[in-house]
């Protein structure tokens, strides 16, 4: 169910530009973890590493996030 709720969260960051700008700007998992959180979203951590498919684009997040949940 948290691959949604991962997804979820990733469609509100496309089409809210406030929360886009502040996915980008998050340097460490733990601060997307709270971002979710605060927008009402309860993500489980290992759910964004793969073999899942990311739910995120590399346009959405920070160059180091980017590596580390897309292995860009």
């Amino acid at each position: 169910m948290s691959i949604k709720v991962i997804k979820d969260f990733s469609d509100l960051a496309r089409t809210d530009e406030a929360l886009k700008e502040k996915l980008k700007a998050c340097l460490k998992l733990k601060e997307v973890l709270m971002l979710a959180k605060e927008h009402g979203y309860e993500i489980i951590e290992d759910e964004l590493y793969p073999p899942n498919e990311p739910q995120f684009t590399e346009e959405q997040l920070s160059e180091k996030m980017a590596k580390a949940l897309l292995r860009v």
